[in-house]
């Protein structure tokens, strides 16, 4: 527990500004989203969201080119953005594997019913998800270390959208027909989750994960969405199991360390 806790402390320190900056805008744009909506409307709302995305995709992807380069930075994020674009257009014309859902048309632009912001909000909770994943696995040798990074990966990602789901289907971004037994949303859909992301971190592969900032990105992601769901948008329910979910993934990457 205390080296975890050394790793995030030693992590934040290093800021320079560049990152400090991304971060910052991140953390205040997401925790204003709701004060957005509220006061300047669906259309400034969405506006910020978009920008939630960017900012965190920003510190994603500079955090990642310090450690792997160009070449290993464009292959990541090219095969995650395109690969979760194909997953999003199969799913909304068969239902398989997330079940029967559509996207509402207030995400533009949109490429083939898809909203362009969807592979890149992927994009920006992969990366930390595979980081928690290695921090848990990091004592696994052998033939069960690839498998058991992969399905931990997936859980740690999954977690996430115990949040995500919730919050989109009450803003309104994309419906269930029919609402399932998760808060509204299908369990088939979690399943649907695991699958995706645990195909993707087996597709893109990823290697020397630089560990700390990313798992900063998914505590601090931890904690907002928690306060968000529960104070501001009124999904309790949700908000409680995302926040003891993402936060199990958390204490166990804690003990571990």
């Amino acid at each position: 527990m205390t080296g975890f806790i050394s790793l995030l402390r030693k992590s934040i320190a290093g800021l320079d500004r560049y990152l400090g900056f991304l971060l910052i805008s991140w953390l205040v744009v997401m925790a204003a989203l709701p004060l957005l909506r509220r006061v300047f409307g669906e259309q400034v709302f969405l506006q910020g969201l978009a920008l939630v995305v960017l900012f965190q995709v920003l510190f994603i992807l500079q955090v990642l080119y310090r450690a792997w380069g160009w070449w290993s930075l464009l292959r990541m994020a090219v095969g995650v953005v395109l690969l979760v674009w194909i997953a999003a257009a199969i799913v909304i014309r068969s239902g398989l594997p997330f079940g029967s859902y559509q996207f509402t048309s207030l995400l533009q632009p949109q490429v083939m019913g898809v909203p362009f912001l969807i592979p890149f909000m992927w994009l920006m909770m992969l990366p930390p998800a595979w980081a928690v994943a290695k921090l848990i696995t990091r004592k696994v040798n052998g033939c069960l270390a690839r498998p058991l990074f992969i399905i931990t990966s997936a859980l740690a990602f999954t977690a996430w959208d115990l949040y995500l789901d919730p919050q989109m289907v009450l803003w309104g971004v994309w419906k269930w027909s029919p609402p399932g037994g998760y808060f509204g949303i299908p369990w088939m859909s979690l399943l649907g989750w695991l699958l995706v992301s645990g195909l993707i971190s087996v597709g893109i592969s990823p290697k020397r994960l630089p560990g700390g900032l990313l798992v900063v990105v998914y505590a601090l992601t931890w904690l907002v969405e928690f306060i968000s769901l529960v104070v501001f948008w009124g999904l309790p329910g949700p908000g409680l199991v995302g926040f003891l979910v993402m936060g199990g993934m958390l204490l166990c990457a804690a003990l571990i360390t």
